[in-house]
């Protein structure tokens, strides 16, 4: 009899053919809470499960990250007395966003702020340490003074700089390389020695390539209004506190137990039950006719549940593995992205073993200097309890876009390079009592020329997907304000894109 029901049920008309695996009636369905997944726990991931956990009406949602801890890249060592940063060590306030988070996780007391008389960056000049220039920032030129007194430009580096407000706007249609507007209005020398190393510290990239509209979207309005980054700059009410340079120190904070903190406070807010280390997400299907449920699974082609709305908060790469058998022109879109890799070597050292005065939180290297290392901070300088009394750590920064190859290297080489690079600028001797390396391969989205037509059409296309959203470093900024906001946004469209909820 079953057998002759189903034949019969399979006879009639296509438009009477229903899925019998799914048999809840339309009222259990709509009673049911919409079920979502976050696949990626690092910052953005996390966010965007604080907020589907704050949503009115409930939803089932799921965190799901590949490795066995939270965070991603955002990771603190203890050492003894030793707090070593793995990956980024600060965030910038100037975006609210991730100060936002740590005051809504209840440690927005524990922020500490840098030192405010080391306020200053320094920079390789001829193999010696040079301050970068007072109110020199990144590109934007805010006091020509001590610019013209400035070492580590040659005479000609210096008039052509102090000459910028008189260079005509640009004309160039389209985005342009940060190494050309850089050029055209600094002048070569300022890119070389200054801009070039100050957005490698920030980018690990090569700024031929890097994306002006992606990355410094500000500059190019500013000479757009005020025909003069230097101009601009004056209207600037915002301007640096006096003695900072290279970079807004005064809006960098950390959490006093560093970034795992920041992490684990947001962990400690979400439910143990909904969150699931140790689960990669290697694919994704869809249901009938293209709609959700998302179906997700492992390596294995093991399942890991259905969901009616996806927030996809990993590495393009991994994003794009996920979706391309659904997707394939999305997924060849965030498989263009290019990602550089960067290992930072943690040396721990006593003070007496430093033979120059160190000036500022650390320096950057120029490409034209030749050296072997992107830049180096002195963690314990720039924030309290980094190290024990009469030490100092020190993080150096080595490949990069410019030098991947100096990944290759084993640990031992790693350390040696290290020591022999602050040996030269720093005047490091002896061993170090502390070393640590934490490696990140592939791990610094690459924000190219073209990069925001790029992200264009990825919304767009994931505009036009069931209950989809992306977050992370990727796409809209790098820093981890900008992350924590991806997060939240994506899980808002997420919510918005399931349609309304009994």
């Amino acid at each position: 009899m079953g057998t002759e029901l189903g034949i019969w049920w399979g006879s009639l008309h296509p438009f009477l053919e229903v899925d019998l695996r799914r048999m809840d009636s339309p009222s259990t369905e709509s009673r049911r809470p919409k079920r979502i997944a976050v696949v990626g726990g690092g910052v953005g991931g996390l966010a965007a499960a604080l907020r589907l956990s704050q949503a009115t009406p409930a939803v089932d949602w799921r965190l799901l990250e590949a490795s066995p801890r939270l965070g991603g890249v955002l990771s603190t060592v203890r050492k003894g007395d030793w707090l070593v940063e793995e990956s980024a060590d600060n965030f910038l306030t100037k975006l609210p966003w991730a100060r936002d988070l740590c005051d809504a996780c209840g440690i927005g007391d524990e922020l500490l702020p840098t030192d405010e008389s080391r306020r200053r960056a320094m920079v390789v000049c001829r193999g010696r340490l040079a301050g970068v220039p007072r109110g020199f920032v990144v590109m934007s030129p805010r006091e020509l003074g001590p610019i013209l007194a400035s070492p580590v430009l040659s005479w000609r580096g210096r008039m052509r700089l102090a000459i910028e407000p008189l260079v005509p706007r640009g004309h160039k249609a389209g985005d342009e390389s940060v190494a050309s507007f850089a050029r055209r209005r600094l002048g070569r020398e300022a890119y070389e020695r200054l801009v070039q190393p100050l957005l490698s510290g920030i980018y690990t990239a090569d700024a031929e390539r890097l994306s002006m509209a992606a990355t410094m979207p500000q500059l190019i309005e500013q000479e757009a209004e005020y025909g003069s980054l230097y101009r601009a700059a004056r209207h600037d009410t915002n301007s640096v506190n006096a003695g900072e340079s290279g970079a807004r120190y005064g809006l960098f904070l950390a959490p006093r137990n560093g970034m795992e903190q920041m992490v684990q406070s947001v962990a400690d807010r979400l439910p143990r039950d909904r969150v699931r280390t140790n689960a990669r997400v290697a694919s994704a299907t869809l249901g009938e006719a293209g709609f959700a449920p998302w179906r997700l699974t492992d390596e294995r082609g093991e399942a890991l549940g259905e969901y009616d709305g996806l927030v996809l908060a990993t590495p393009a790469p991994h994003a794009a593995s996920v979706l391309r058998g659904i997707n394939p022109e999305l997924a060849g879109e965030l498989g263009a992205i290019s990602y550089a890799g960067v290992a930072i070597v943690c040396l721990g050292v006593d003070k007496e073993q430093v033979r120059r005065p160190l000036e500022g939180f650390g320096f950057v290297a120029p490409a034209i200097e030749g050296r072997r290392l992107i830049a180096a901070s002195f963690a314990s300088l720039k924030f309290p309890g980094r190290a024990p009394d009469g030490k100092l750590l020190v993080r150096a920064f080595i490949g990069g876009a410019l030098q991947p190859e100096l990944l290759g290297l084993d640990d031992d080489q790693l350390i040696k390079l290290a020591k022999e690079e602050l040996g030269d600028l720093i005047g490091l001797q002896g061993e170090p009592e502390l070393t640590h390396i934490a490696r990140w391969p592939g791990a610094m989205p690459q924000y190219h020329v073209g990069h925001t037509d790029r992200i264009e059409r990825i919304e767009n296309a994931t505009a036009a997907m069931p209950a989809l959203a992306l977050a992370g470093a990727a796409y809209r900024g790098v820093g981890i304000p900008q992350c924590v906001r991806s997060g939240e946004l994506a899980a808002e469209r997420v919510l918005g894109g399931l349609g309304p909820q009994s």
